[in-house]
């Protein structure tokens, strides 16, 4: 099904409209720095060498859409307290457990035997705090505007089902607000819109962007045919001297989203007035909580006096916040490759198989770079 969109005929065609398109761009306008918000898209670029076939006056800049890199170093540590309390069970996705907080990881608390574990989906806590009525079973929740319905429904279902032992700390956090923070301090041209975020909260959600800013948005695919038509569609954009919102991604994607899964988020959750993010610092209303009327499911509430107020700083060599910030790329930190592996992270961005760091050293060094290294 998704062979045309791999094809190498198809992909060196849309290459070759890139170059000669770039070749026709005053100087002024060169070079041009296009953002692809969603680690996924960073990794397709990788994954199949699109960059080596496009001009060089083509800037790519990796941006914060990898919602675990994304996380502060206080909310691990609100991760590390609750599942260092007696009696209790703490669920969350499998990236997090190597998330570095201040005092360690889930991976390690894990290893000296508390009860850490990671699941696929957040209704998978449904069944465990039901076949574990005498332990607190918390549910930390993270992701962007695409995994917030799931959340949502656990919530709805946790109530419905009487489940006294069930809480969720909701971690998750909304792109518009990160996107603008970074477009302010930045010369970011266009952007590449995530499609699953989309899928959710339809295209629509970038309006205001392209209007304050004045820069092309294409929503795209993640196959490498639609990378390429999406960087054609900008490029066209900025030829014609247009700034407009387009939708590349149509076979999954609309102006309006699903609009049930916004009606569940919308019953449950509201925005917080800000939320804290690696590298970016506090942005105001990007983030979720839990709405008062679920506040007894709300594991933040609930278990406050456990959470603790401040993290200590992440290790200063590391890059992390700077390539969240598209001011950075993995290759100029110190650490890559060194003293920082997949196997040994010290930064969120090496740490998930979304980040950008993990896209560099698993696509852009090859065997013998990685021997000489180690």
């Amino acid at each position: 099904m998704f062979e045309i969109f791999r094809q190498k005929e198809i992909i060196l065609g849309f290459a070759k409209q890139i170059n000669t398109l770039i070749s026709q761009l005053p100087a002024s306008r060169l070079p041009l720095s296009i953002m692809e918000v969603c680690g996924g898209h960073t990794h397709v670029l990788m994954r199949y060498g699109l960059l080596s076939l496009l001009d060089a006056r083509l800037r790519f800049v990796h941006g914060p859409g990898c919602p675990v890199c994304v996380m502060p170093k206080l909310r691990i540590d609100h991760a590390l307290a609750l599942a260092g309390m007696p009696d209790t069970i703490l669920l969350t996705l499998a990236d997090l457990l190597r998330v570095p907080g201040s005092s360690g990881s889930l991976q390690d608390l894990r290893a000296q035997g508390k009860a850490v574990r990671f699941v696929y989906s957040p209704l998978q806590a449904l069944e465990i705090a039901g076949a574990n009525p005498n332990k607190q079973v918390i549910y930390f929740a993270i992701g962007f505007e695409t995994t917030t319905p799931m959340s949502a429904s656990l919530i709805l279902k946790a109530r419905e089902k009487k489940l006294n032992n069930l809480f969720i700390h909701v971690n998750h956090v909304l792109v518009p607000p990160s996107v603008r923070a970074v477009l302010r301090d930045s010369s970011i041209h266009a952007l590449i819109a995530p499609a699953h975020v989309s899928v959710i909260t339809g295209a629509r959600i970038y309006q205001p962007l392209v209007r304050d800013f004045k820069i092309p948005i294409v929503v795209a695919g993640f196959e490498p045919v639609d990378m390429l038509e999406s960087i054609l569609r900008i490029l066209q954009q900025v030829y014609q001297q247009e700034a407009r919102l387009e939708i590349q991604y149509t076979r999954a994607v609309d102006m309006q989203g699903n609009v049930k899964a916004q009606a569940l988020v919308e019953e449950t959750m509201q925005v917080r007035p800000s939320f804290e993010w690696r590298g970016l610092g506090e942005i105001a209303h990007s983030g979720m909580q839990v709405r008062p009327q679920y506040q007894d499911l709300d594991a933040e509430v609930v278990f406050a006096k456990y959470l603790p107020q401040r993290a200590h700083q992440d290790a200063h060599a590391c890059l992390c916040g700077d390539i969240l910030r598209g001011v950075a790329k993995p290759l100029d930190c110190a650490l890559f490759n060194k003293t920082c592996t997949p196997t040994h992270p010290i930064g969120a961005c090496m740490v998930s198989s979304e980040g950008a760091c993990a896209a560099y050293y698993r696509y852009c060094l090859d065997i013998d770079s990685r021997l000489e290294y180690n």
